[in-house]
């Protein structure tokens, strides 16, 4: 008698896992940046200044910025996002004077600065935390 294949499905290994976190977690940045963005330059106050209105907004895009901080980004990386905060937030103040178009590019990238904001944050103290009180 011949023996029994099937076709099961193959475990997957750990790469391929992470592959597929990275995928996720990279869709989760960039829709998280483009829903600050683009609420930030809807609104008529600041998203971060609203009322409760947009509290619980506020709330999940620091949570989502948190968490794609910890599991996304490079804790060693913390200056090349840090300087993505610095140029998002040089950017908006820069572009704000454009006639016509100033009034929303600026909010769009003052918004997705607030976004950045939670992750530079997270991955400072994951360096620091590393650096002198896991390394020792």
């Amino acid at each position: 008698m011949a023996p029994k294949t099937s076709n099961q499905p193959k475990p997957e290994s750990i790469a391929a896992a992470a592959t597929n976190w990275n995928f996720l977690l990279k869709w989760l940045f960039i829709l998280g940046g483009l829903i600050a963005g683009v609420m930030n330059a809807l609104t008529v106050n600041n998203i971060i200044t609203a009322d409760a209105q947009y509290s619980y907004i506020v709330t999940a895009l620091m949570t989502v910025g948190i968490i794609v901080g910890i599991f996304y980004f490079n804790s060693d990386d913390v200056i090349n996002i840090g300087l993505r905060f610095m140029i998002f937030g040089a950017a908006a103040n820069s572009i704000s004077g454009f006639y016509k178009v100033g009034g929303y590019l600026a909010p769009f990238f003052l918004g997705f600065a607030y976004y950045l904001g939670p992750i530079v944050l997270t991955l400072v103290v994951i360096y620091f935390v590393k650096k002198y009180i896991l390394d020792k």
